[in-house]
């Protein structure tokens, strides 16, 4: 295929990666580049990132995706970041932290105080983010506590997309959609709020100005020379990977939800306006000033899978290798019927989020008995993450009904993780191909920003093939449906069976 003659990159900094993929108007062309970086570990709880690796790869990917296309055809570029991550700046805008990100559960002492104190659902209704050690409010609140020094020597607390557009522009500026994931946003306003700041402490003017997500900034000079573009290309500060996603899979009306299913998940619907459920279990986040999302995310997804095949089937995912483990071990779990004969997991190996948000909730096998193998518990492991993630979608309908769903993930590369997932949700669920969908999003957005579409779905509309054919839905049989709704319906007698081993167990350590 000819090169373009017109694209817009889509720039995905994400956990562990970025992505810069150029996507061509008005055909299926795409350039995708790719950098890795690593998630470190200092300390139990603590999962950071390495600023100068950020950015050192987001340079590279960005400039072998350049490097693919005559740089005076890129339009724009337009930035999509992972949400929650937070680091402190001097005056000079040099890190005083590594980025925390939003697997970073240092915090949970400062969540639970918020809980207990009755501050967390006030705090929930007014910026849409559930209290969580994942949120930068709590984190601001642990420094305070705990680094003292660098609390008094931090002139600026930044996520990763504030420092990454400071990069790209010079600008230390941050945008709606990023900042109503950081806790300290009023929704209703649009702003800084003056109550969520005060609670951890941080001065507004400690912030960065929030722009629009649509708004745009000149490519700096020495950035520009970097990659290999024009300097003032223009930069649309774009928004937060979650909705970002929404857009690129194009779930971005209303009853039909995005559904994202990797290491750790999330389900979300559009909404017009900002607001949050009565129960508390809901987020919501901004893509646009008129399109906000409301849903929930889950820490446990994939990564379940994985701990279940090493530590029950280890043997089977060292016969098949690293390039086979998952499918093995799938096999393995697929030798069972659905419905795991009644075995039940809970999945909260890592600090849960929706749609309790409570870290310290531990996982547990549910109606475990003798007849029971590993190949069942491998199996109860992959309907337990659907269990969570219909548990979220109960609760959109409750908002708004969810008609449809469209899922992407790797995961959904296989058959059963599709037949499991389908017919737990007990609704349409379409499987699209997600690889570049956020970027694809922050395409989109970019150029709407630039004044190329009147509106998302006519930028939408400019990256797709017209003929590409649509997904069809996964084929749920209605037997496997109903074992799943008994299944979901069996949990509650299951947790109530053991009341009476609580109550031995209190009983016993009041007398001792």
């Amino acid at each position: 295929m000819t090169t373009p003659r017109e694209v817009v990159i889509g720039l995905d900094v994400g956990t562990t990666s970025v992505k810069a993929v150029a996507f061509a108007l008005g055909s299926s062309w795409r350039q995708l580049a790719i950098r890795e970086y690593r998630l470190m570990q200092p300390m139990p709880d603590q999962e950071v990132q390495d600023p100068a690796a950020i950015i050192a790869a987001t340079a590279a990917a960005l400039a072998e995706c350049v490097a693919a296309v005559d740089s005076a055809k890129v339009l724009a570029i337009s930035v999509s970041t992972g949400m929650h991550g937070l680091m402190a700046l001097d005056g000079r805008h040099q890190p005083l932290t590594p980025l925390l990100t939003w697997a970073d559960a240092r915090a949970r002492e400062e969540a639970r105080w918020l809980r207990t104190s009755g501050q967390a659902r006030a705090l929930h209704a007014l910026t849409g983010t559930p209290v969580h050690p994942m949120s930068p409010l709590t984190k601001l609140m642990w420094f305070a506590h705990h680094e003292s020094a660098i609390w008094s020597a931090a002139r600026w607390w930044v996520g990763l997309k504030d420092y990454v557009l400071l990069w790209l522009t010079g600008s230390l500026v941050t945008e709606l959609s990023s900042a109503s994931g950081t806790g300290l946003l009023d929704m209703s306003a649009r702003a800084w709020s003056p109550e969520a700041t005060a609670v951890c402490g941080v001065p507004i003017d400690h912030l960065p100005p929030i722009l629009a997500t649509t708004a745009t900034l000149p490519l700096n000079a020495t950035t520009a020379a970097q990659v290999g573009l024009p300097a003032g290309v223009p930069v649309v500060v774009g928004a937060a990977d979650g909705p970002l996603g929404n857009l690129g899979t194009a779930a971005i009306e209303p009853g039909v939800a995005g559904l994202s299913l990797g290491t750790s998940g999330a389900v979300r619907t559009v909404v017009q306006q900002p607001c949050v459920d009565q129960d508390g279990t809901l987020f919501c986040y901004a893509l646009t000033d008129s399109a906000w999302f409301i849903g929930g995310a889950i820490s446990n997804g994939g990564v379940v899978l994985r701990w279940a095949g090493g530590a029950l089937a280890g043997d089977v995912s060292a016969a098949a290798g690293s390039g086979g483990a998952d499918a093995a071990v799938i096999e393995l779990a697929s030798s069972v019927p659905a419905g795991s004969d009644g075995l039940v997991m809970l999945p909260y190996l890592l600090a849960e989020r929706a749609p309790l948000w409570d870290p310290d909730l531990p996982g547990a096998y549910l109606g475990l008995r003798r007849e029971h193998t590993r190949a069942h518990m491998i199996r109860a492991a992959i309907e337990g993450v659907c269990l969570q993630m219909r548990l979220i979608l109960d609760h959109l309908d409750e908002i708004q009904p969810v008609s449809s769903v469209r899922a992407t993930g790797g995961v959904f590369r296989s058959a059963l993780w599709r037949d499991v997932m389908a017919a737990m949700l007990a609704r349409p669920v379409y499987v699209v191909d997600g690889a570049e969908g956020t970027a694809l999003g922050a395409a989109i957005l970019g150029l709407l920003g630039i004044g190329g579409a009147p509106t998302l779905a006519d930028a939408a509309s400019r990256f797709t093939d017209p003929e590409a054919t649509p997904p069809a839905a996964v084929v749920v049989d209605p037997a496997l449906a109903g074992t799943y709704d008994r299944l979901y319906s069996s949990v509650p007698a299951l947790i109530g069976s053991l009341d009476s081993v609580a109550a031995l167990f209190t009983r016993k350590v009041r007398s001792g």
